[in-house]
């Protein structure tokens, strides 16, 4: 991989906080959460940073894979940031965190997240946010919001309740239950993969290579519209999806790859 320098030609096209890194793998984008020794709890300049990778992804990337530094993914927010607040305060913080969620969900390219070590509160709803979720064996999920006497504030409440289950989520958010990675996978669905610890990486980058052999306007539509068409009535969803085939199907290079598909197909029939 090639460590990325920003505000260079080709290369990531602003700065960065320390707290980030940045690394190119052909068309992936690795992102490493690095605050090691907070085990990657979200601090502002951490969000913030995370906001402008997000928003400002070149067109030569064709996918992302986000992962933690260290033994962790993220143990949630910073604790040691949070101060007594008003409520308008208490707002304003969480509008930024909604907006980063948003920002991934909907991002361009698809978001693959690895998982390992502690994956807890804002960790969890910024996986949530995630398009594929691969985890390592040692990855473990909570969400002690409610024993800390605090609320779910970037999304996940509306997130993770479609993932797992409302009642799955208030038990966590009550009692303080934490799911083992395995347990997570088989019974809740909260990961696609499952891997050995030490593997999760490796793993992402495969799936991320994957999908980025395919038409980019096929992923951009996956991920754009598959979100919105489950919130929408069938009707809609219907019309949506109407509306997705010929915005797929229309692209010059979607088009090539049929086509190709076809004379394979035929090349084979006449063979045999």
């Amino acid at each position: 991989m090639v460590q990325v320098q920003e505000g260079k030609d080709g290369v990531w096209p602003v700065a960065l906080p320390s707290c980030l890194g940045v690394a190119l793998d052909g068309k992936i984008a690795v992102l490493t959460l690095n605050r090691v020794a907070k085990r990657n709890a979200l601090s502002d300049e951490l969000v913030l940073g995370l906001q402008m990778f997000f928003s400002t992804i070149p067109a030569s990337v064709q996918g992302v894979v986000v992962h933690g530094a260290g033994d962790n993914f993220c143990a949630g927010l910073d604790l040691n940031e949070l101060k007594e607040t008003n409520t308008v305060e208490s707002f304003e913080t969480s509008v930024i965190g909604q907006r980063l969620n948003d920002t991934i969900q909907f991002c361009k390219v698809p978001v693959i997240s690895v998982l390992h070590g502690a994956v807890i509160g804002a960790g969890l709803e910024l996986a949530a946010a995630t398009h594929i979720r691969i985890a390592e064996k040692s990855a473990y999920y909570a969400l002690p919001e409610g024993t800390r006497g605090i609320f779910l504030g970037s999304g996940g409440s509306v997130r993770l309740p479609r993932l797992i289950g409302a009642a799955t989520v208030i038990d966590m958010m009550l009692s303080g239950r934490t799911y083992d990675a395995q347990e997570a996978h088989a019974l809740l669905r909260l990961s696609q993969y499952l891997v050995e610890p030490g593997e999760g990486l490796a793993k992402g980058i495969e799936v991320a290579k994957k999908i980025a052999g395919n038409a980019p306007l096929a992923n951009f539509s996956v991920i754009q519209a598959i979100p919105r068409i489950v919130e929408q009535d069938p009707q809609a969803g219907l019309f949506t999806e109407m509306l997705m085939v010929g915005v797929a199907q229309g692209d010059e290079e979607a088009k090539q790859r049929l086509r190709d598909f076809l004379e394979r197909k035929l090349n084979k029939v006449q063979r045999s």
